[in-house]
């Protein structure tokens, strides 16, 4: 369940960061920022926990017949979303403690660790946006394999994402 949900919170926050930055100067706009902000650290928090979850249970092997590059690519790209899924978050994370304005998590104002710092901020925001287009393109290709085990293959490797499951 761990996996869907944190499909579904990355859908949503890339969804989410790109609509809030097309109506940021909008009555809406700082609402939307909070809620970015407070589910990018529930995020962070579900992919720590993943993380975790991961390292504790290792998944069963491929079937036999998966063909070695394909391994090499699914590994690479786990390996790749693992990584960008804590990067984002923490980029804007650190984006946001070094603002203005802080970083609130559902209203509740969180202490601040670091004096506010225009220039360094937006230099962790401009490094979080652009490895938002590559964790997007990295879950693409995650998608991509899964169907094509799903729809060509045939396989039991779509299965064993699938809720209930046992791995």
């Amino acid at each position: 369940m761990l996996h869907w949900l944190l499909a579904a919170l990355l859908v949503f926050m890339a969804s989410l960061g790109w609509w809030m930055m097309t109506v940021e100067r909008e009555p809406e706009g700082p609402g939307l920022f909070i809620l970015h902000k407070s589910t990018g650290l529930v995020l962070l928090a579900l992919v720590a926990l993943r993380l975790l979850w991961r390292l504790a249970h290792r998944p069963a092997p491929l079937p036999a017949g998966v063909p070695r590059w394909e391994v090499r690519v699914g590994a690479a790209t786990q390996a790749a979303l693992y990584l960008l899924m804590i990067a984002v978050p923490l980029t804007g994370l650190a984006g946001a403690m070094y603002s203005r304005a802080g970083l609130a998590f559902f209203g509740v104002e969180l202490p601040r660790w670091v004096l506010a710092d225009r220039p360094t901020s937006r230099q962790f925001f401009e490094l979080h946006e652009a490895l938002v287009p590559v964790l997007v393109a990295a879950v693409a290709l995650h998608v991509a394999g899964g169907l094509k085990h799903l729809l060509v293959d045939r396989d039991e490797v779509f299965a064993r994402m699938w809720p209930g499951r046992r791995h």
